[in-house]
């Protein structure tokens, strides 16, 4: 696991996101700045579809996203050994149970994936009971990752801190 230099890492983060191959770097830089803002470190896992130091990332966080704590994994495997004691959950447009019904305690890990295809398949049938979606009324395929992202964590954080 790797993270940016100098920023310190939170003892007890109301929640961690972590994004799984993320594709768009705007996408990664407003979740990043989303991160900052609330306190939730982000974990990002590899291959990324972009440089990290991209310049739409760093348009997309503005000057925020050097002082987000990010770190880097190999794989969601590594993510999952690197994480001490983390519970998640996934994120799917492929899941029937809404994201309100998440059982969320401090410092969970929320798992969302690519833009372009989500989590895999296997990932999902591998975790049934850790899987959730944003219900959608239309035929939409899905929602903007940072929209998504944004949707949970602000009602996590709102179930979790009573705001």
């Amino acid at each position: 696991m790797r993270s940016h230099p100098g920023v310190p890492r939170r003892q007890d983060p109301p929640l961690r996101i972590a994004l799984v191959e993320p594709e768009i770097p705007g996408n990664t830089g407003t979740i990043g700045r989303l991160a900052m803002a609330t306190g939730c470190p982000l974990h990002l896992v590899e291959p990324l579809g972009f440089q990290v130091d991209d310049r739409a990332v760093r348009r997309a966080g503005l000057d925020y996203w050097p002082q987000a704590e990010v770190y880097y994994h190999d794989s969601f495997a590594a993510l999952t050994q690197e994480v001490p004691a983390c519970r998640f959950h996934l994120l799917s447009t492929h899941a029937s149970v809404p994201y309100t019904r998440m059982p969320l305690q401090r410092g969970d890990l929320i798992v969302f994936g690519k833009e372009t295809q989500g989590l895999d398949t296997e990932l999902l049938c591998r975790y049934p009971d850790s899987c959730y979606t944003i219900p959608m009324w239309n035929d939409a395929r899905s929602l903007n990752l940072a929209v998504a992202v944004g949707i949970v964590v602000y009602d996590g954080l709102r179930r979790l801190q009573g705001f």
